[in-house]
């Protein structure tokens, strides 16, 4: 088997929203777009990071003696980390008793994932489930990718892929046979509001929609309804007219907003871009779907 590594921040077992039966989803670290409102931000770095969980901390200040950087101190009552000193060197969460300091992402050989995955085979056979790469996104570890893909086909596990769609058609073409499912995510037409919203273009991620559907791929299409952003019927029916002329759609979900992951802004020290956004009414969500109901795909809102 492959000595390949990737970096993964979590693995989240008996998924049922991430493709079809229940499934593994394996979260990859790295993305290269900055979506205001992600509420995965400990995925949007490749590399490890440390978080710290306030209510956790019992403010002994042993993660600040046992810093060789001087990287750490007390504003406020609350343990902070001096990221410009940080070396990562993990010496805070050796001495953290509590666990409130935390590594985010953690090295794993192709063999390793897959023992892991192979515990919930029986899952997937009762379920008709699978494995789900998500992230971040996936494709910037693309050789790891491909390996851990090429190791469930030899295991017969269903594989879907969660993507932004960024990412070189060399990548796609190398995973597209390993390749059960692609959960691919549409945010606006608009490739001005696009770029403002996730810092990249929309231009190649329509460009790869149409290519892997030009190679028979299933797709299932996610939106996610943004409020102020995407949420008003002209985004919507814009999205469903591009979206007939793509073949191998099976499904298209509406994925609503949420503040899920505020607290984790909080944990890596960063701002929340999103924290006055609330959630789209259930009716609103209702009646952006009918768009899509009226132009013949099966739907989805959550």
């Amino acid at each position: 088997m492959s000595q390949v590594s990737g970096n993964i921040f979590s693995i989240q077992r008996y998924s049922i929203h991430d493709g079809p039966g229940i499934r593994t989803t394996v979260f990859f670290k790295g993305c290269p777009l900055h979506c205001f409102w992600c509420h995965n931000p400990e995925s949007q770095k490749s590399e490890q990071e440390i978080q710290v969980v306030d209510f956790r901390c019992i403010e002994c200040g042993l993660c600040i003696k046992n810093c060789p950087n001087d990287a750490r101190k007390i504003v406020d009552d609350k343990i902070l980390i001096l990221k410009d000193k940080c070396k990562l060197c993990m010496k805070c969460v050796s001495v953290c008793m509590s666990k409130a300091t935390e590594v985010v992402g953690r090295e794993y050989t192709v063999e390793e994932l897959i023992k892991k995955i192979i515990t919930d085979v029986p899952f997937y056979k009762r379920s008709r489930g699978g494995v789900t790469f998500s992230g971040g996104e996936p494709l910037i570890q693309i050789e790891f990718l491909l390996e851990c893909l090429k190791e469930c086909k030899k295991n017969n596990i269903h594989t879907a892929l969660d993507t932004s769609g960024y990412g070189t058609w060399s990548k796609f073409e190398k995973i597209l046979n390993f390749t059960d499912l692609f959960l691919y995510d549409i945010k606006t037409l608009d490739n001005k509001k696009h770029k403002k919203a996730t810092g990249v273009s929309n231009k190649i991620i329509l460009e790869n929609l149409n290519r892997i559907s030009e190679r028979n791929a299933k797709i299932h299409i996610r939106i996610p309804l943004i409020p102020n952003f995407n949420d008003t019927s002209k985004d919507m029916e814009e999205i469903a007219n591009y979206l007939k002329k793509i073949k191998g759609i099976e499904l298209v979900e509406l994925l609503n907003f949420h503040q899920l992951g505020y607290g984790k802004y909080k944990n890596l020290q960063r701002q929340y871009l999103a924290e006055n956004l609330k959630p789209i009414k259930d009716e609103r969500i209702k009646e952006l779907s009918e768009i899509f109901i009226k132009n013949k795909f099966n739907i989805k809102t959550r």
